[in-house]
């Protein structure tokens, strides 16, 4: 049997319906199996966008703890630098007083320097003025040296002459004599 125009009998239309059916068959396991396929792609999508929203989270978190250890490490920093601070601050207030008590211990030696000074001044002065004595008194001696041996040389002349008269005259010898030796040891001074 043909149909009207078609030049097909009923077994290959038959024939043909079950090819188109297989391809239709076909068409839809395609179809299903990529709608089974876009399901896992949405999923996974879904999966990959909720992943990504976690990730997302934990980065945020992240960078928060990361804030708040930046913020713990500086504040510690801190802590440590300011304790260093403090440290150097007592260093320096160390060194403060104990410059201060050098500069006054110079001052004090200034002042005793300056008072030896003065008294160096003075008893220099106090030294060439008894120089100055001492010279007079030794100008003075030997003038009286030189007076006691022209007595000296009188003395003798005088005892060679009294000697021989009294006993008064004899006594004056004597005394003569004590001066001499008076005048010959003021020569050895001399």
């Amino acid at each position: 049997m043909k149909i009207a125009g078609l030049g097909k009998n009923s077994e290959q239309w038959r024939a043909k319906i079950r090819k188109e059916k297989e391809k239709v068959d076909r068409w839809e396991r395609k179809f299903q199996e990529t709608q089974i396929r876009n399901e896992d792609l949405e999923k996974s999508l879904s999966d990959s966008q909720r992943e990504k929203g976690e990730l997302s989270d934990r980065v945020t978190q992240l960078e928060r703890s990361l804030r708040q250890y930046q913020n713990r490490n500086s504040a510690i920093e801190l802590r440590a630098s300011l304790g260093k601070i403090e440290e150097m601050k007592k260093r320096i207030e160390e060194l403060e007083t104990t410059l201060q008590n050098c500069e006054i211990r110079i001052e004090c030696l200034e002042a005793i320097e300056s008072h030896n000074k003065e008294q160096l001044h003075y008893f220099q002065n106090h030294v060439r003025s008894r120089d100055h004595i001492m010279e007079e008194a030794v100008v003075q001696i030997r003038e009286v040296v030189d007076h006691i041996q022209t007595l000296a040389v009188q003395a003798d002349m005088l005892s060679v002459k009294y000697e021989l008269e009294s006993d008064q005259g004899q006594e004056l010898a004597v005394l003569l004599r004590k001066i001499r030796m008076l005048s010959n040891r003021a020569k050895l001074c001399k």
